[in-house]
């Protein structure tokens, strides 16, 4: 089984919010879903259940944003200033 799902609601930071589409497919090797945000290369994670593999993404995607973030910041001497978009 292989879908396409929307996590809607995730709280990045200070109240923000983001959606991201994240592939989740089943493991019929290990059992449980093994779950990928194509938006961010690099970033997957894993659950027993669907419900655990999305919570667990969410985890992954904000650890993800946040070494960009860091990356990003990185070397700049000019004040940094966030910006909801």
């Amino acid at each position: 089984m292989e879908s396409l799902l929307n996590i809607k609601n995730l709280s990045i930071k200070r109240g923000e919010e983001m959606n991201f589409k994240v592939v989740i497919k089943e493991d019929l090797e290990d059992e449980g879903y093994n779950v990928s945000c194509p938006a961010l290369p690099g970033c997957h994670s894993q659950g027993d259940t669907i419900e655990e593999a999305l919570e667990n993404i969410k985890d992954a995607i904000q650890g993800c944003m946040e070494v960009i973030n860091q990356r990003a910041l990185k070397g700049v001497e000019e004040q940094a200033i966030e910006v909801v978009v």
